[in-house]
């Protein structure tokens, strides 16, 4: 039995879902999700699109330039990864094709959330960087990647694997 079946199974016996309840669940818990993600990411990239607009933006060096234009590259992509599901939804909807929209869905958010990851790194390299110095910089973009890698990965396993399926 594969992973899938044994979660169908399990949501059968355990909620009483049917295997429709169970997309329309889990489609909404990704909404969810993506409600709280999207608001970072969004606010992070207005955040980075308006230091251009300021006036110690000139005086970065050419390495703080590339690192600005990582974090709005990466922020961005992160935006439309975050918010391709809604347009998933919209092109499916009404084509009973909701285990497809979930399916996808979950990827984007995945992708979105990977390239999220990779902005906020950047975040931290340049603001400390700016701020205290290259080796500064450094430091504080290392410590957000081992924070995010903890979080974002390493308690979700651990969590999965010491979860009681029960």
């Amino acid at each position: 039995m594969t992973d899938s079946q044994a979660d169908d199974s399990w949501n059968a016996e355990e909620r009483h879902e049917t295997p429709t309840e169970r997309l329309d669940r889990n489609w909404s818990d990704l909404l969810q999700e993506l409600r709280v993600v999207q608001t970072g990411v969004q606010l992070l990239t207005g955040f980075l699109l308006t230091l251009p607009f300021q006036q110690k933006f000139t005086r970065l060096t050419d390495g703080e330039r590339g690192v600005y234009l990582f974090a709005v590259a990466t922020s961005v992509v992160a935006t439309g990864f975050l918010q391709a599901p809604v347009s998933l939804h919209r092109a499916l909807f009404r084509k009973h094709r909701r285990k497809e929209t979930v399916f996808v869905a979950h990827k984007l958010a995945i992708v979105g959330i990977v390239f999220l990851a990779f902005a906020v790194v950047a975040v931290a390299l340049l603001i400390f960087d700016v701020v205290v110095g290259t080796a500064g910089g450094i430091i504080a973009a290392a410590m957000t990647a081992l924070m995010l890698l903890i979080l974002w990965l390493i308690v979700p396993r651990i969590a999965g694997r010491r979860a009681d399926p029960s």
